[in-house]
């Protein structure tokens, strides 16, 4: 059996335990010494790696992401960086007429700021494919725009009532205007469309990790699994075409309820059966809320847009409260972790509540339950976090007033709910374990755009000068380790700091950027190297 290679770093290195280090050793998958001891083993003919410029740095991880969701946008008409309606219809239009074999046109995702109120009629979509059905996904993917002829194949007309968690925004006469707002109303339309064929989802799932590791990301939380995505992950293991990690989120439907508990232990035990280094299932994902940007996140006081007449002026709960504690209770005593998703103040608050009736109805142990994105949080549970031991997990790139907030949700929530949204200074202040991710394809999946807007809370021109809400940036430190000890934390991963006996996932920066003068610089940083588990998995 051939001796495992033994490397050792020396230069510029930093972890966010240890700070700046002399030398770092790594010895097959692991790291085998620090400073001193790693210095003495270039004696015995170790490899050497200096690193004159740049940063050597435990791998970055995403703590909340849709790996399939983003990479198989590429499979469908190109509409993310349309800057208008008639670009993206223009766009439908050509990806129709080069792809006469395709019955449904299915893609994502568009900027739901460019229509008023992120209202996108169907007729608009007619005349770019009036004869095969169109079903495209906001940036949001809580959202989706329809043309008509898809909502006459799924049979949803003037006389459908109002989806259970959902919403059917209507014309004045009562016709069904081709906005579906969150998944009771999307999957009316979407389970009529063609299903995606397994080798393409694998091969998604291929573009994804080498994405991923150009960007110095070595583990993902993929935050919504369900049974096509879970085939897939399975079968990119078992062919061995996964390059680095992934943890699955199996998603509970609040309409199934305990029902569907024997799925999750099944899905979870196909997963463990594999014992593949690179795949792992521990987690259940539930929503407790949808978003701003389409007033179905749940708010403990009326949306500031609602009037008399709106349908849900307080937003809607995706599960209600004593349902989700008895689930999140439920899957807690399986042993699952649990992540929930809560944008709104009422949604934090009823998330919160499931989490502390689990731990006290069930044994003590490391549970490390995970609330993500966490936009709203009144004053009186933002200590919560923190004493009940939440991982708070954050999305920083969304901390900046760009089109969707100025557009969309500023208006929404008024002056003084806008200027209280994403606390993460104060959560991390607090005590709170603030984890970093990104929501891929909803936002960018380089950390360090989020990690730049995270110190800066600024947008990629600047704007505004000094920052928005500049009482909640963080430091560098902070953003950095949010980004790679905290996030491989809420992962129960061995990793995101350089201590003996970790895994040796590492990322060379090109820059230093402890030494930029300007943080808002951080956007000229990038990834040289990634490792997994001692191997270079990529390189510039």
């Amino acid at each position: 059996m051939t001796e495992p290679t033994t490397t050792v770093f020396t230069g510029n290195l930093w972890c966010p335990v240890r700070g700046r280090l002399e030398a770092l050793a790594v010895t097959g998958e692991r790291i085998s010494a620090v400073n001193a001891d790693a210095l003495t083993l270039l004696d015995g003919g170790a490899e050497h790696r200096r690193i004159e410029t740049g940063l050597l740095l435990p791998a970055f991880g995403d703590g909340h992401a849709h790996p399939l969701f983003g990479a198989l946008e590429a499979a469908g008409p190109q509409i993310r960086t349309a800057g208008s309606v008639e670009e993206i219809v223009q766009a439908v239009a050509e990806y129709a007429a080069a792809h006469p074999e395709r019955d449904w046109i299915v893609g994502a995702s568009y900027d739901s700021s460019l229509a008023p109120e992120g209202l996108f009629d169907a007729r608009w979509l007619d005349e770019a494919v009036p004869d095969r059905p169109v079903l495209l996904r906001a940036w949001d993917y809580h959202t989706a725009w329809v043309n008509s002829r898809a909502l006459e194949i799924a049979g949803v007309d003037a006389d459908t009532p109002e989806p259970e968690l959902g919403s059917l925004p209507r014309r004045a006469d009562g016709s069904i205007l081709g906005t579906l707002r969150e998944w009771g109303a999307v999957d009316l339309v979407a389970a009529y469309a063609d299903p995606v064929p397994l080798e393409t989802r694998v091969q998604a799932i291929e573009r994804a990790s080498a994405s991923y590791a150009a960007l110095g990301v070595t583990w993902v939380q993929d935050a919504w699994v369900d049974q096509p995505e879970l085939e897939a992950y399975l079968e990119a293991a078992r062919a061995g075409r996964l390059t680095i990690a992934y943890n699955l989120a199996l998603y509970a439907d609040p309409r199934r309820g305990l029902g569907q508990l024997d799925w999750l232990r099944h899905a979870r035990r196909q997963v463990e059966e594999l014992n593949h280094p690179l795949l792992t299932a521990h987690t259940v994902k539930f929503f407790a809320d949808g978003v701003v940007e389409n007033e179905t996140a749940a708010l403990l006081e009326p949306y500031a847009s609602a009037d008399h007449a709106h349908p849900h002026p307080v937003g809607m709960l995706v599960w209600q409260p004593d349902a989700l504690a008895e689930m999140v209770t439920a899957v807690d005593a399986e042993g699952f972790q649990a992540h929930l998703h809560a944008i709104g103040d009422r949604a934090a608050r009823v998330a919160l509540d499931a989490i502390e009736a689990a731990i006290a109805a069930n044994p003590e142990r490391d549970r490390r339950p995970v609330i993500a994105h966490l936009q709203l949080l009144d004053p009186a549970d933002l200590g919560r976090l923190a004493e009940l031991g939440v991982v708070g997990n954050a999305e920083p790139y969304w901390a900046q007033l760009d089109a969707l907030m100025e557009v969309l949700t500023l208006p929404r929530l008024g002056p003084e709910r806008a200027a209280s949204q994403y606390q993460w200074a104060s959560l991390h202040s607090g005590g709170t374990r603030l984890s970093f991710g990104s929501d891929w394809p909803v936002s960018s999946a380089d950390p360090l755009d989020g990690i730049r807007v995270a110190v800066t809370r600024q947008t990629e021109a600047g704007v505004p000068d000094g920052g928005w809400t500049p009482q909640e940036r963080l430091t560098l430190s902070a953003a950095l380790a949010a980004y790679t000890e905290q996030v491989h934390f809420q992962g129960f991963r061995d990793a995101g700091t350089f201590e003996p006996g970790r895994l040796a996932d590492l990322t060379v920066l090109d820059q230093d950027p402890f030494a930029l003068a300007n943080p808002h610089d951080l956007g000229s940083v990038s990834v040289t190297e990634t490792w997994v588990r001692g191997r270079r998995v990529t390189s510039a």
